[in-house]
């Protein structure tokens, strides 16, 4: 029994001295940065005008503390906020906090052109999508899917698939199937073709052809179709309401 109890009690000598050891000087507390986003956010700037940022506030424990902002383009890969180039832009902020820990916010800045659908498709718009007839609630009311006229005179939808893998599958932008081209022959008779096709998806891949586009001027509505023709078969109809702006 004494020969149970002493070995006992080095082994409790030696796991105090192991933990005395091991949590020796590592606790210690960190106050992550905060950044409170200032303003409207998304943020609607007409095309040719001017751009104010609104700024941002960052703190550590409650003090302010330095941040930086960049912006870049999220369709047509502008690397800072362009007010002549009609694109969604993410606008970020970014503080570090003493011991190197960083935070960032983000704010969508919306440069826009908004057509009369009857000279022009330009917009900003909401879209219920639908794959193969079915659209469910989250393919509904998406925000946003963008047309902006080139400078050959021909426009471009931010995605063909109207927002299906980024916003109702929420996969984001990596998976969008842009370089929907759009030559307007006329948008009185619903005359259009698409030198764009074919088209492929970001993340996917395969091959898509954008296949019908029907313009409504008085309901302010486009309808787009897409047909995804591989890796599987699916078609996606984009009902596009302009936002008017």
């Amino acid at each position: 029994m004494k020969k149970i109890i002493a070995l006992l009690i080095v082994a409790s000598t030696f796991f105090v001295a192991c933990d005395d050891v091991d949590t020796a000087n590592v606790s210690s507390i960190t106050n992550y940065p905060l950044i409170t986003v200032l303003g409207s956010d998304p943020i609607f700037v007409a095309l040719g005008s001017t751009y104010t940022d609104p700024g941002a506030i960052a703190t550590e424990n409650d003090a302010p503390i330095p941040f930086t902002s960049v912006g870049s383009g999220n369709y047509r890969g502008g690397t800072s906020i362009d007010t002549n180039i009609a694109d969604e832009y993410s606008q970020t902020y970014t503080a570090t906090n003493k011991d190197g820990f960083k935070a960032s916010a983000t704010r969508r800045v919306i440069v826009y052109k908004t057509g009369d659908l009857v000279n022009s498709i330009e917009g900003v718009y909401t879209c219920n999508v639908s794959r193969n007839g079915s659209s469910p609630s989250t393919a509904k009311n998406i925000k946003y899917i963008y047309i902006w006229k080139n400078a050959n005179g021909t426009y471009e939808v931010s995605d063909a698939f109207g927002g299906w893998y980024q916003y109702h599958r929420g996969f984001g932008i990596d998976y969008i199937t842009p370089g929907g081209t759009i030559n307007a022959v006329n948008i009185a008779t619903n005359t259009f073709t698409f030198p764009g096709n074919p088209l492929t998806n970001s993340g996917f891949g395969g091959t898509a052809n954008i296949t019908g586009l029907n313009v409504d001027p008085v309901a302010k509505k486009i309808v787009l179709t897409c047909s995804w023709l591989a890796p599987t078969a699916y078609t996606f109809v984009s009902t596009l309401t302009q936002v008017q702006l």
